[in-house]
């Protein structure tokens, strides 16, 4: 379940990163409003349940001290950076955006996403590690 919800967000991180987050600029000033309010129910719709679910089998996956702990902790340390720049900085960034497009604030949202784009990269290959160390 980890590894699947892990490599799950990588590509979505991906996605949003090199495709969803880049068409923003392409949405009219008069619709912006609408399109990012419904971006963000449908997007949490799917991606709080993976996040939830990545970081429950993450904390069952350190306490089960496992024989090679180290890619676990780190892998917990990367979700850590994810969940605060998530909260700290995207989320707010989304909710400036409800009032309409502004050009700051998307070039913002999509420089820092980098952060978790990059770190769920990272937490994939130390996924995949873990998987074949099994």
């Amino acid at each position: 379940m980890h590894a699947a919800a892990t490599f799950m967000m990588t590509g979505i991180a991906w996605f949003v990163q090199i495709v969803h987050y880049p068409l923003f600029s392409l949405v009219g000033p008069a619709t912006f409003d609408q399109y990012e309010s419904a971006n963000i129910s449908r997007t949490s719709f799917v991606v709080v349940p993976l996040m939830v679910g990545e970081l429950a089998s993450a904390l069952w996956l350190a306490r089960k001290r496992p024989r090679r702990p180290v890619p676990v902790w780190i892998g917990l340390a990367l979700l850590g950076a994810i969940w605060a720049s998530t909260f700290t900085l995207q989320l707010p960034m989304h909710k400036l955006l409800i009032f309409g497009f502004n050009e700051d604030v998307f070039r913002s949202l999509l420089a820092s996403n980098w952060i978790r784009t990059i770190a769920w990269s990272s937490r994939s290959i130390l996924a995949a590690k873990l998987l074949l160390d099994e």
